[in-house]
């Protein structure tokens, strides 16, 4: 299978990267499932449902959340209406929506896709995203339940996301950080076979801080004082992610790369397809 995940969707200028760059990444790599976290993607916070559906029709099969799941008070009520809108499953019990989504893929294949949040230095505090990965999992075993596992872990510490990797590693075909909007250099396929990058990157303005004007997170930082809401930077965007080729008999990764396309970041493209 060919796996294609976007990182987190940051503003306007995010969004307009994502929905221009995305049917062509489809019409020129033809992957099996796309999957883009779009927790960003209203104002830098939170997601509409009306984005959802562009991101939809552009050519996601799923959107994937993270902190700011619930910062658009409407997506409490909408998120129960569309399946493939995953909030972190580690949510408490109660909480509208759902962590996972088993894709039917139009080539025949199905994937399983997670969507989880990482407890340090990260709010609002959840429950332990291990255990509720781990059934996750058992539910859906990877090469018989399932043909993909691709797991979006929304977490602000590396360490806590490479444990996870490992803590999935051969029962997975890709896990992917998201939330720091850096790409990292590290994608690499792990030991049991699966396709790991710490963080995807954003789709954004790299010209900011982690996808925000400059100017409000300075005057944070150098007065320690708050003068006005963090604004998306609406400069031309990155869209960045990462690619995944599986064995078709295991789920495992075969291949794994990263993608960057636009905006100020040097360009990486998908070289095995």
């Amino acid at each position: 299978m060919r796996l294609i995940f976007l990182g987190d969707i940051v503003g306007k200028t995010g969004r307009d990267a994502v929905l221009r760059e995305l049917p062509l990444l489809r019409e020129r790599y033809s992957p099996d499932l796309v999957v883009v976290n779009g927790e960003n993607a209203a104002h830098g916070f939170g997601i509409s449902e009306d984005i959802f559906l562009k991101l939809v029709a552009a050519g996601a099969d799923v959107v994937t959340l993270g902190n700011h799941a619930f910062d658009q008070r409407d997506t409490l009520i909408y998120i129960e209406r569309h399946p493939a809108l995953l909030r972190p499953a580690n949510w408490p019990a109660g909480c509208p929506g759902r962590g996972s989504a088993l894709i039917d893929t139009a080539s025949g294949r199905r994937a399983l896709v997670i969507n989880a949040m990482g407890r340090v230095m990260i709010d609002p505090m959840l429950d332990d995203p291990f255990p509720v990965i781990a059934k996750e999992l058992d539910a859906c075993p990877l090469g018989q339940a399932c043909d993909a596992v691709l797991l979006d872990f929304h977490a602000e510490v590396s360490s806590e996301k490479m444990a996870m990797g490992h803590f999935c590693d051969g029962r997975a075909s890709l896990v992917v950080g998201t939330h720091t909007h850096t790409p990292s250099a590290d994608h690499q396929i792990l030991p049991g076979g699966t396709a790991y990058m710490t963080d995807a990157g954003m789709c954004g303005d790299y010209d900011s801080v982690i996808g925000m004007d400059k100017q409000e997170p300075l005057t944070r930082f150098l007065r320690k004082l708050p003068v006005e809401r963090f604004r998306p930077a609406e400069g031309p965007a990155t869209v960045c992610g990462v690619a995944v080729e599986t064995d078709d008999a295991s789920g495992l990764a075969l291949k794994v790369a990263p993608i960057r396309i636009g905006g100020r970041l040097s360009p990486a493209e998908v070289p095995f397809w």
